[in-house]
């Protein structure tokens, strides 16, 4: 039976894709620049991996009442993030359909390439379903249905040629280095940070990585291999309320937000 979205998107390995997928999305002028000057992130990411998955989770599980409300906080954290083109921006908006088309896609990459490291590859019917639910991330927001590429070889074409144009500039890079080398924080969070920082460079297309300035050798890349393949074996293995703890507790959270918010 044909899977999509639904099936997948709780699996909470997804989140080894999150470095990469946000070092993806900033390589990118139009939002890169964004959060350079409208974002605290890096100093506080734990606060934005919540907003970003809470949203994610909202569309895929939420109820309408839920997905409605942190559609509203996605937009009001958006509104003030626009700047007009000048002689050191090209300028950009937040609600820019092409900004949206392009973090939906990163998303929608990451996902599916951490899940077939650590699953193995998905079926073509599968990956069709999956490819078409990914599109309501961006629609629930301002990305028209008919800018998400048609079909999985669409936008395979339209990520090849969106990445080959990806050169991190120093607004990016200097936001990549406050999240990658964090001097505050969580000390748990800090802890974590040198597999994050691995496995984020592991999973980067190779120019993009040498852009962001990793140290890449052949020994780092067997062992990144050797990793994902411990996953593999490890990962399905263990119980699904464990795999599942992240969409649940986000979840949770949203309904426990939003009963304050009407009590």
């Amino acid at each position: 039976m044909a899977r999509g979205l639904a099936d997948i998107g709780a699996e909470g390995v997804l989140l080894a894709g999150a470095g990469r997928a946000i070092l993806l999305q900033i390589a990118n002028p139009r939002v890169g620049h964004g959060v350079a000057e409208h974002s605290d992130f890096a100093e506080r990411p734990m606060d934005r991996l919540r907003a970003t998955m809470t949203y994610v989770y909202a569309v895929i599980y939420g109820s309408k009442e839920q997905l409605n409300a942190v559609r509203r906080a996605v937009n009001r954290a958006h509104a003030p993030v626009r700047r007009g083109p000048d002689a050191t921006s090209a300028g950009y908006s937040a609600f820019d359909a092409e900004s949206q088309l392009w973090v939906v896609a990163t998303l929608y990459d990451t996902a599916v390439t951490v899940y077939e490291k650590v699953h193995g590859p998905l079926d073509d019917e599968t990956a069709d379903g999956i490819y078409r639910d990914y599109a309501l991330i961006g629609t629930a927001l301002q990305l028209p249905p008919q800018m998400w590429p048609r079909d999985r070889s669409a936008f395979a074409e339209y990520w090849a040629a969106q990445v080959d144009a990806l050169r991190p500039d120093a607004k990016a890079l200097k936001v990549a280095k406050e999240l990658l080398y964090p001097a505050g924080g969580p000390r748990l969070l800090r802890l974590a940070m040198p597999l994050a920082r691995f496995l984020t460079a592991g999973l980067l297309p190779e120019h993009v990585r040498e852009a962001f300035g990793f140290e890449w050798s052949p020994g780092q890349a067997r062992r990144f291999e050797r990793t994902m393949k411990g996953l593999g074996r490890v990962y399905p293995r263990l119980p699904q309320r464990i795999r599942h703890w992240p969409r649940d507790y986000y979840l949770k959270q949203l309904a426990v937000d939003a009963g304050a918010t009407h009590a």
